[in-house]
């Protein structure tokens, strides 16, 4: 039998955890698309032939597997063998759902507040700083937003630019965001894809470019700018916005920042940035699994993007710099919500 080479990956730990479950590998099948169901991820197909081929090391779990395993079984990617740990890497929100008060009890709100806490500090580039530093700022908002939901909190609202590469996590690190905070989400591509593949052709252009003057001259201002001028019809009647986007030259520009930040101080809202950072090698996974047509440059081509991309580096405006290397911020993303979960049914 052929193995799939893949560093660090011991296929055998998905049979372990499988086994001490008691599940068989088609019980195991039907649970992992339960998980996925309910947490509102792809659905695998999750056939006992694909799992067996995870666990002999012939196939290696696409990253809809791979979250969906890791929900079932209540562990880390690399317990479950799919990669090691990064450096310094926090396995798991850690919390003991089982000593928590009861939902109705006030406290209950307080310990979902330190779930919270714990994610945002453990997924964050050098962790939180103490005081008003603007990590500790950022989270406090999210937390506030989280008691806001629950009869307290600032009405102050707080425009959030998540930014990143293609294929770093930022809309689904965005989705977390908005689960934990109630506050409105908005998807660059959602909003603007279809208006922009159609703008492209009436200019003679290719509907899935990305990387010609043409769009980046002619289309890429406006596509943005439907992004912002959304954002603010939200911001304008109080309603907090998380935008995702890439961000990538609006992020690097201080002076356009700057300018957002005093148009936002004007009418009384907050502003703060977030960068997801990510490896290459998972962002051309994901980039792959979405299957979208506008990245087929990029995949065609991807030795020549990947050498372009400043990966360590982030945009000076950033507040905070999410983790997200070999997806570790999106697996701790799907265990606070799990615990969120748990504390409230």
């Amino acid at each position: 039998m052929k193995m799939t080479q893949r560093p660090g990956w011991t296929p055998a730990r998905l049979r372990e955890h499988r086994e001490a479950h008691g599940l068989t590998l088609e019980a195991a099948g039907e649970r992992l698309r339960q998980a996925a169901t309910v947490h509102g991820l792809s659905v695998p197909a999750a056939n006992f032939q694909t799992l067996w081929a995870h666990e002999q090391g012939t196939v290696f779990p696409g990253p809809h597997y791979r979250r969906a395993y890791c929900l079932l079984y209540q562990a880390t990617e690399p317990e479950l063998g799919f990669r090691p740990p990064l450096p310094g890497e926090s396995q798991k929100a850690e919390i003991v759902i089982s000593e928590l008060p009861a939902p109705t009890d006030p406290a209950a709100d307080n310990a979902a507040a330190q779930v919270i806490e714990e994610a945002f500090t453990k997924v964050s580039v050098g962790g939180i700083e103490p005081g008003d530093s603007p990590q500790s700022l950022l989270r406090g908002r999210v937390v506030d937003a989280w008691r806001r939901r629950h009869g307290g909190g600032s009405p102050r609202p707080i425009l959030v630019l998540v930014g990143g590469y293609a294929g770093s996590g930022k809309t689904e690190f965005s989705r977390f965001l908005s689960d934990v905070t109630g506050w409105a989400f908005l998807d660059k591509d959602s909003l603007t894809r279809s208006i922009v593949e159609r703008l492209l052709v009436s200019l003679g252009g290719d509907p899935n470019d990305r990387h010609s003057d043409l769009y980046l001259k002619e289309v890429r201002p406006l596509e943005y700018r439907c992004l912002m001028e959304t954002a603010w019809d939200n911001l304008n009647v109080g309603t907090s916005t998380i935008l995702s986007a890439p961000f990538i030259a609006e992020l690097k520009d201080k002076a356009w920042f700057t300018r957002l930040e005093n148009r936002c101080a004007a009418k009384g809202i907050d502003v703060a940035a977030i960068w997801v950072r990510c490896d290459p090698e998972s962002m051309r996974e994901y980039i792959e699994f979405r299957g979208a047509a506008r990245d087929a440059w990029k995949l065609g081509n991807w030795d020549q993007y990947a050498e372009g991309l400043d990966l360590e580096v982030s945009p000076p405006t950033a507040h905070l710099t999410v983790d997200n290397r070999l997806g570790a911020a999106i697996s701790l993303a799907d265990q606070t919500r799990e615990s969120l979960r748990r504390i409230f049914t």
